[in-house]
């Protein structure tokens, strides 16, 4: 087979599904035939013209599949064997690797290429039949038998993005932790926070659906930003503020309200992509003197960080399958990106089968 179907941007609200050349394995890389990816929000961005990305690219980045083709190289791999990738894959080998920061792999171009190479951003990705994988030793994470496509596939991007909020925030036990933004990043935050040992966890949002979902995936209490002052209630229910608070949206409101809400030597953790600029308020911040921290997090990526989400699930520390709310297959893609575009029928996140 020479040729594969494939979902190509070809511009600002332009994707089609359409026959494009198969990848190959060169040496370091490996194929992997798609069996499940998804749908992220990224995507959307690129469909609207808000991330630019070359046309002509697959896009998606949260691929499940089997190796179908090993290039020269890779060892310890078998053709057949299940596989989850992550939607960033470090080489391993370069400074940001060796310094643990393989999201900001730069390959061997120094930090060019800011966050490595990202499937459907800068290098073709996973809404298709095959998956060509780059540094394939460092990416490829073996799924056991006993674990399903769907309990694996959100690991990929947004569950280890929303896991790192609580990990990158430093919540420990016993840490009362505000997410803000109740979309499917914000929710695999508030189960985050919940594994790493918070006490009192808060969400915040204003869709219904995804309020009760918050609860659901480990939140306490759920606050609707558009009834009440959030920053205020945070302060009032942890009895000052909150220890870490977990900004999943990328706005300027939702950072602000984050920064609100935190104790004297609270930690922002930030997760948003923010287009613009972003202020950070005087007062908000105790004129520097507040003794805050403020980190952002790209998604961690790598067999390794794989590994350790995969045995996280294997092992019923946490449930993502709730979050696939609808499944489409490849060929009818543009209905599932008008579906998670409108935000309609309590969609969550779409899972694409080729």
């Amino acid at each position: 087979m020479q040729t594969m179907r494939a979902n190509v941007f070809h511009g600002v609200n332009n994707i089609a599904v359409e026959e494009v050349p198969r990848p190959r394995a060169g040496v370091g890389e490996a194929v992997i035939r798609i069996t499940l990816t998804t749908i992220c929000g990224t995507d959307l961005h690129i469909l609207r013209g808000e991330y630019p990305v070359k046309p002509g690219l697959i896009i998606g980045h949260e691929p499940v599949g089997v190796i179908e083709e090993l290039g020269p190289g890779v060892t310890g791999y078998e053709i057949g064997d299940r596989v989850l990738v992550g939607a960033i894959t470090p080489c391993g080998q370069c400074r940001g690797c060796l310094s643990g920061q393989s999201s900001q792999c730069g390959r061997d171009s120094g930090y060019e290429a800011i966050g490595g190479w990202r499937f459907g951003n800068t290098i073709n990705g996973a809404q298709a039949e095959y998956l060509l994988v780059p540094n394939a030793q460092a990416n490829l994470a073996k799924i056991p038998d006993d674990v399903s496509d769907e309990q694996v596939i959100l690991l990929a991007d947004i569950a280890s993005t929303g896991f790192s909020g609580a990990e990158s925030g430093q919540v420990r036990i016993g840490d009362t932790v505000v997410v803000f933004a109740q979309g499917p990043i914000g929710l695999c935050a508030t189960a985050g926070a919940r594994l790493m040992g918070a006490s009192f966890v808060i969400g915040v949002d204003s869709d219904p659906n995804r309020m009760k979902m918050s609860r659901h995936m480990g939140a306490d209490v759920v606050l609707n930003f558009a009834e009440q002052d959030v920053a205020a209630e945070v302060k009032r229910l942890t009895g000052g503020g909150a220890d870490v608070a977990i900004e999943a949206l990328g706005t300027q409101s939702t950072f602000e309200t984050a920064l609100r809400s935190l104790r004297p030597g609270g930690t922002l953790s930030s997760l948003g992509v923010y287009s613009g600029k972003l202020a950070v308020p005087y007062d908000a911040f105790a004129a520097g003197i507040g003794d805050y921290k403020i980190i952002t997090t790209l998604c961690p990526g790598g067999k390794e960080r794989m590994r350790r989400l995969i045995e996280t699930v294997r092992n019923g520390r946490v449930d993502l399958t709730p979050l696939l709310t609808h499944t489409f297959s490849l060929d009818n893609i543009a209905a599932a990106y008008d579906l998670f575009g409108s935000r309609s029928d309590n969609v969550l996140k779409v899972a694409i089968k080729p």
